[in-house]
């Protein structure tokens, strides 16, 4: 029975608390520290307020954090957003997230630390000019492309999750290097007496109300990827026990260290020179240390491997339980990883990288995806109403799920305000979703004959079967 089991083909569970807490925090310390202090600064209009903001996104970050450490004691499927609102509020709002997820959040998502990774890398050897925009296009998409290649070609027999969460695991550890040799020179300036950037931090003349909750999105940008062990919740190691452990201790980590990053920052810049440049960590520390962009490089190159390894998990279930074409529900055989989730990103990424600019393609994904966070956390209090039956081994208090929703929710409406143009391309893709929902499940069965037809012919193209072995 156990050689069976070793030879079967599904999902193993290989993520310990380690990983677990490794991958949030190479997901949440990636492009996010080092790019959207700018977006931050800008929107909310002095030191103080931004300083505020970065205060309110970590805790509500935490807030929601611990509502998906609950939905995910509830609900064992792996998924994240999609599983939590298909299983609490059906399937219309699902497709409707997922038909956003993989047309609008998560390729406006990968292009922007694909951005980001291609400016570190350039800035210093075009300093002090900005680097070019079509080089750091080029680069941003090598460093996609390279990732995808490794995670779909190396360390067959079952080991591409293992070498990939190690992969995480040195990259966080980098990570949280170049958040020191940030902090540690800004920390030592500034007990020295350098208090004078922080003088007038709260001026009323350049404050901004109207745009906070652009202000809002970029410090949450920038904290995203609490929830990333919420779409491998089958293949955790104890999850009961350690999802909510990695959680908790993640985000109070990247909180603290936010803070002080940010302080450090406006030791060295004043906000014109926070606001004049793309990378904010380069410019601070050119003087200081050489090797930050290096890290900062490495750095996004680690939240690109966290989001290519879980999205294609959001695809492997979606299509698992009927929404999304068959073929990627399936598993490579000998590298057990969804090979086929994991490839179609590709060309959507590549055309986003091409056409975008990071602070709108920011408010462009921001829209859609804190929507239905939102209702995820809507979701849990609704579960919670319906299923009082069900066990629960973690549990927050209902103000945390309440408050949550309500601020997302609240922020989604605000920001048509704010940048009423590409929030308004954002809501029409979620909506655009509505007639293909439809005609999928009404008018397209007599085509479904040819999709099996393609479905095989590419099985046996890409050397994939369907999971032999029920893991939730």
């Amino acid at each position: 029975s156990s050689k069976k089991e070793e030879e079967a083909v599904f999902l193993r569970k290989k993520i310990t608390l380690l990983r677990a807490f490794s991958l949030l925090i190479g997901s949440m310390v990636g492009s996010g520290i080092f790019i959207s202090p700018k977006g931050v600064l800008k929107h909310s209009g002095n030191v103080g307020v931004s300083l505020i903001v970065w205060f309110a996104c970590g805790i509500l970050s935490l807030f929601g954090a611990l509502c998906y450490a609950e939905l995910g004691t509830r609900i064992t499927k792996s998924g994240g957003h999609y599983i939590y609102v298909l299983e609490t509020l059906g399937p219309l709002p699902s497709f409707l997230y997922l038909w956003a997820e993989y047309f609008a959040i998560r390729p406006a998502n990968s292009a922007v630390i694909s951005l980001a990774f291609g400016n570190y890398i350039l800035e210093p050897f075009f300093a002090p000019c900005a680097a070019p925009v079509p080089a750091v296009k080029l680069v941003a998409l090598l460093g996609h492309k390279i990732l995808i290649q490794i995670l779909n070609s190396f360390s067959p027999n079952s080991q591409v999750v293992s070498w990939s969460a190690r992969l995480q695991n040195v990259l966080s550890v980098i990570k949280l290097l170049a958040l020191t040799l940030i902090i540690v020179p800004g920390m030592m300036l500034l007990a020295q007496g350098h208090t004078e950037n922080f003088q007038d931090a709260f001026s009323s003349q350049s404050l901004a109300l109207d745009k906070l909750p652009l202000a809002f999105y970029a410090g949450m940008f920038a904290y995203s990827g609490w929830f990333q062990t919420s779409f491998v919740r089958e293949e955790l190691v104890r999850p009961e026990r350690n999802n909510p452990l990695a959680v908790i201790v993640s985000v109070v980590t990247v909180i603290l260290g936010y803070m002080l990053t940010n302080i450090s920052y406006y030791t060295v810049l004043t906000a014109e020179d926070v606001l004049a440049s793309q990378a904010v960590a380069v410019v601070t520390f050119q003087r200081l240390v050489s090797v930050i962009p290096i890290l900062v490089a490495l750095s996004c190159f680690g939240t690109m491997n966290g989001g290519i390894f879980t999205f294609s998990r959001t695809l492997f279930v979606a299509s698992r339980e009927g929404q999304w074409p068959p073929l990627f529900s399936m598993i490579h055989i000998r590298r057990h990883t969804p090979l086929p989730a994991v490839m179609l990103m590709l060309p959507l990424v590549t055309a986003m990288v091409c056409v975008g600019d990071i602070y709108h393609l920011l408010n462009f994904f921001s829209f859609s995806r804190w929507l239905f966070i939102g209702l995820a956390t809507l979701g849990l209090i609704i579960h919670r109403h319906r299923h009082p039956e069900l066990p629960r081994p973690f549990k927050v208090p209902l103000f945390i799920p309440v408050s949550f929703t309500i601020i997302c929710l609240f922020a989604v409406g605000m920001s048509f305000c704010s940048d009423p143009v590409y929030v308004s391309i954002g809501c029409a893709m979620v909506l655009s979703g509505f007639p293909v929902y439809f005609l999928m499940i009404t008018f397209l069965s007599p085509f479904f004959l040819v999709a099996d037809y393609l479905t095989v012919k590419l099985q046996v193209l890409l050397e994939v079967v369907r999971q032999e072995i029920r893991t939730y």
